[in-house]
């Protein structure tokens, strides 16, 4: 392969990379590993919506750029695109294979509807009994309002590139459930019937890898990140919202669930954490460590919180901190993403249900007639949990990745 070919193969994978989800940190130490078995010293610099590389092969330089929108969220993808680039490195992937074998990657399926409907309601049903709920019927209708919504996403895909309307169309459906559930009595003051399957939509993993990002002082890629995941936060309040306001219902200022005891707490965090795996199209044989570790992070947060008597960031800290302890070597050594089993450990403790009372909050302040003190103060303190629980979740995974670097 000429240079122009070895450093379009790089550019491609590359692109599949940071395309599917994978940190920016791994994706360009992937590309440079890639770019060594072709003889070639290659620099990648991400940005939003593109990636530029710089090849050079002795004294012959080459720059290219490809278009990388890191909208997506497929680990089979680049668990493939990485097994294919150690293929490659050690000779068992001729580079003529590696291109056709990239290209058949990018078009690789994501997870069956039926799957993706099914990981939907058992995730928001997880969720719900961690937050306390208390009835049978909130629970199925739960269930029926988060695979309604997922595919509503799927079928919303095929007519729109549109990465917010997914989103907003999903809660919507919740937030209309959720105001017929409360004025029949079938949903709680706490509203998880409208929140729960919110809660599955929040893009945990863009807010992750913005943090990691901006850690690594890629400024302009961490804060476009971070601006693309609160849009989507943005648009799923607002379908949230809508739905809710049809029927005249907004989200309370107060607690936002009810303690549980620790066994279901642990069960049902390991059916969120699996339903989260199947969200991110992670391969079966990934599956196992964060169910077990998100499991044991979620215990150790409940007993934070329940025993201990700490706090939301408190308790969200030491159970991030245990992932990136325990998962940063284990991707090392079985050569799997990080963000495939990182990601799908920690993400059901994102504080959505924070972000979407504040903008209840934000709303019910705008009509002068509801303000009150404690709707100030619960709509502020919303706002700063949420801020609080995002910036320690990303320092528990990263600062463990850092150190052992």
């Amino acid at each position: 392969m000429n240079l122009q070919e070895r450093s379009d193969l790089v550019l491609t994978f590359a692109q599949v990379l940071q395309a599917n989800g994978q940190s920016t940190d791994e994706t360009i130490a992937a590309t440079e590993r890639l770019g060594r078995s072709l003889g070639l010293s290659v620099s990648i610099i991400p940005r939003w919506g593109e990636l530029q590389l710089q090849a050079e092969d002795g004294p012959v330089k080459l720059g290219s750029v490809k278009p990388a929108d890191p909208t997506g969220v497929d680990m089979d993808r680049v668990a493939s695109a990485t097994r294919a680039i150690d293929e490659i490195g050690t000779g068992r992937l001729a580079p003529r294979a590696g291109a056709e074998a990239i290209s058949t990657i990018s078009r690789a399926r994501s997870a069956p509807t039926w799957l993706f409907t099914l990981a939907a309601a058992a995730g928001a049903a997880a969720l719900s009994v961690i937050f306390g709920v208390q009835h049978l019927p909130a629970v199925a209708l739960i269930v029926v309002s988060a695979g309604l919504g997922a595919v509503l996403r799927r079928a919303v895909a095929r007519y729109s590139t549109n990465t917010l309307l997914q989103p907003f169309c999903a809660a919507f459906v919740a937030g209309v459930i959720g105001a017929v559930a409360f004025r029949y009595d079938l949903s709680s003051s706490l509203r998880l019937v409208a929140v729960c399957p919110c809660m599955i939509l929040v893009p945990g993993p863009h807010v992750l890898n913005g943090a990691m990002d901006l850690a690594a002082a890629r400024v302009h890629l961490g804060a476009a990140r971070l601006i693309y995941a609160g849009l989507v936060i943005l648009a799923i309040s607002a379908g949230l919202l809508v739905g809710l306001a049809i029927l005249g219902v907004s989200l309370p200022v107060e607690a936002p669930g009810q303690p549980v005891p620790l066994w279901l707490d642990m069960i049902a965090a390991g059916v969120a954490v699996a339903a989260y795996s199947i969200f991110f199209s992670t391969p079966l044989r990934m599956l196992a460590w964060p169910v077990v570790v998100g499991t044991l992070a979620h215990a150790l947060r409940w007993v934070a919180l329940t025993i201990v008597g700490t706090d939301v960031t408190t308790g969200a800290l030491i159970a991030c901190l245990v992932v990136g302890l325990v998962l940063t070597p284990v991707a090392r050594r079985y050569h799997m993403p990080f963000a495939a089993i990182g990601f799908a450990a920690v993400v059901s403790m994102m504080p959505g249900v924070y972000l979407f009372r504040m903008a209840s909050g934000l709303l019910q302040l705008a009509d002068s007639s509801k303000t009150t003190l404690d709707l100030l103060g619960g709509t502020i303190s919303d706002g700063i949990i949420a801020a609080t629980v995002i910036l320690v979740m990303s320092a528990g995974l990263i600062v463990p990745r850092l150190a052992t670097r």
